[in-house]
């Protein structure tokens, strides 16, 4: 696999459209933290690590609209990939449905969303869009 965070991310988008409640995805530091910004955001209803193997799963329960059965999460991009990395510096940062949705980034105090990179004028590599 070259490119970890896109199966991750991939794995989250197969479950949403299956229907699943919760999805097991392998761990890493990245992906840790990726889940923790996805619920402190409120698009997953809660997660567990489980320490089983060499590196461990994250075990996340997807969040759905109880009447109309629709996810809270609408869509999840890969921006940044192995092969093209996508940087920016505070002053472009950029802004997902108009601020309705979050840009995950990657910068030199951790992963953040871009607007608590630009609140403390950060910039980094974009890994994703989710709205």
């Amino acid at each position: 696999m070259t490119d970890p965070i896109a199966d991750y991310l991939t794995r989250l988008r197969n479950a949403i459209k299956a229907g699943h409640r919760v999805v097991e995805v392998p761990a890493s530091n990245l992906k840790k933290e990726i889940t923790r910004i996805l619920f402190e955001k409120g698009y997953i209803l809660s997660y567990k690590f489980v320490e089983d193997g060499p590196q461990g799963t994250i075990k996340i329960a997807l969040k759905y609209d109880p009447v109309n059965k629709v996810n809270a999460i609408k869509s999840l991009q890969r921006v940044s990939t192995p092969g093209l990395r996508q940087y920016v510096g505070y002053r472009e940062m950029p802004r997902v449905l108009n601020g309705l949705g979050i840009a995950i980034l990657s910068t030199s105090k951790g992963v953040m969303t871009n607007k608590e990179a630009l609140l403390q004028k950060l910039g980094g590599e974009v890994i994703c869009y989710v709205y």
